[in-house]
């Protein structure tokens, strides 16, 4: 995910969110104009709004997109970006998703995006800074688990020398990932599993 550019978050009385605080962040979300290059989000109560990604983001993304559309060259799943996945009143706008090739088979109930019951895997890059690692490292974490989604892969140049993650496994109650096999940039990770099982994501993608 991107950088992070504001955040806003609605004050409670207590440390859970008021009654109807999902319903509230949603219509302003909805209601939202934004300029060109930013987008919105609502992760765990809060509606964050990020830039686009700097140069290096925006080369991993486009290496990862393009082998990934080979590998899938055939199959009824595509990869999309720069889309709203939706699951309960929040929205996320992974880096990248791999969902039908027909989005039209997984629509969220206002027609805004797709709804995450029919995402098989995420995608997001770490961007510098203290709030952004939290996010995909932490938060973005917890809400892709209890939405389900089968495989988040979290590419991180800020772990020691660079990371991938294979995130598997998801318990929705305990919004975790049950399973998560992390290798250093250098070394292959491969998708154990769904319709990108077998691709590899190493140097060739993660080269600076």
């Amino acid at each position: 995910m991107t950088a992070l550019a504001h955040e806003v978050t609605p004050v409670t009385t207590d440390d859970k969110p008021a009654a109807g605080l999902d319903e509230i962040l949603w219509q302003a979300w909805k209601a939202m104009e934004l300029p060109e290059g930013y987008q919105a989000e609502i992760i765990e109560a809060s509606i964050e709004v990020s830039p686009t990604g700097r140069r290096r983001h925006m080369v991993l993304i486009n290496r990862l997109r393009r082998a990934l559309e080979a590998h899938l060259e055939g199959h009824d799943y595509a990869v999309w970006h720069d889309g709203n996945v939706i699951h309960q009143r929040k929205c996320w706008i992974p880096d990248l998703f791999v969902a039908p090739d027909d989005p039209d088979e997984i629509p969220d109930e206002e027609d805004l995006g797709v709804d995450a019951a029919g995402v098989v895997m995420v995608v997001e890059v770490v961007s510098p800074g203290a709030r952004n690692v939290e996010r995909d490292r932490v938060r973005k974490r917890r809400e892709y688990a209890r939405a389900g989604i089968a495989l988040y892969v979290l590419i991180d140049d800020l772990d020691g020398e660079g990371t991938v993650s294979l995130l598997t496994v998801p318990d929705s109650k305990k919004a975790t990932y049950t399973e998560e096999h992390r290798v250093p940039y250098g070394t292959d990770a491969v998708i154990p599993d769904g319709p990108a099982k077998g691709f590899t994501i190493g140097e060739a993608i993660t080269r600076n």
